[in-house]
């Protein structure tokens, strides 16, 4: 269902500041660490393994690469990620509710069912990702770009969207109820059906193939 804009005029990109990251990175590898409340590392690349069974408070990520990380059964609940990048990860269920991330950035990651409810996101990519039942309940978000993901039957219930983007996603089935979509463009996403009421709606742009399944959503027949 994919096209492009009704309208004439595109939507002016969304600037995303990205990760600032130094040159020289200290390898680091938290299975053996171990994650403790209020742990905290900075300034290093955890790569090719995996954490699991953690469950830790106000654990705080600072400039940092994961490379081909698993994280099961993990939950971090008020952690702070600062300037990081995951490449080639799977966070599949992971609870970061209550997170705070600045300038993050997730390439090719799993991220199933990820929990970041009452998030606060500032300039974060979620690119070529896979986050079906992911859950953004509650959360703030501004500047923050999906690209190319899947966020079939995702949870954005009364989230704060501001100068978001869905780029060439999957939305089918996602929850959108109390919240304001207006300015936001959802013309380059995949839909049949999604959890909206008509206020929410107010303002969002979509494509003209788009119009179709929303009128149906709120039990309007579209004679052909």
């Amino acid at each position: 269902m994919s096209s492009n804009s009704q309208t004439d005029k595109s939507p002016t990109p969304v600037k995303i500041v990205k990760p600032k990251l130094p040159k020289q990175l200290e390898s680091v590898i938290l299975s053996d660490i171990g994650l403790d409340d209020e742990s905290s590392f900075v300034q290093s690349i955890c790569q090719d393994e995996t954490v699991s069974y953690i469950s830790a408070d106000k654990v705080q990520f600072d400039q940092m690469i994961f490379q081909n990380v698993t994280f099961q059964h993990v939950t971090l609940e008020h952690a702070e990620l600062t300037d990081l990048v995951f490449n080639h990860c799977d966070l599949s269920n992971v609870n970061l509710s209550e997170a705070i991330m600045y300038r993050v950035q997730f390439n090719h990651c799993k991220i199933l069912g990820l929990d970041l409810t009452a998030a606060t996101i500032r300039n974060v990519v979620f690119h070529q990702c896979t986050g079906d039942y992911a859950t953004f309940r509650f959360a703030n978000m501004k500047q923050v770009s999906f690209q190319s993901t899947s966020l079939v039957k995702s949870d954005f219930y009364h989230s704060e969207l501001h100068k978001v983007e869905f780029l060439d996603c999957q939305i089918d089935q996602s929850q959108f109820s109390g919240t304001k979509l207006a300015g936001i463009d959802l013309s380059r996403t995949d839909f049949h059906n999604i959890g909206a009421t008509l206020e929410d709606l107010q303002g969002c742009i979509i494509s003209p193939h788009q119009a179709i399944p929303l009128t149906k959503i709120f039990g309007l027949v579209v004679k052909e």
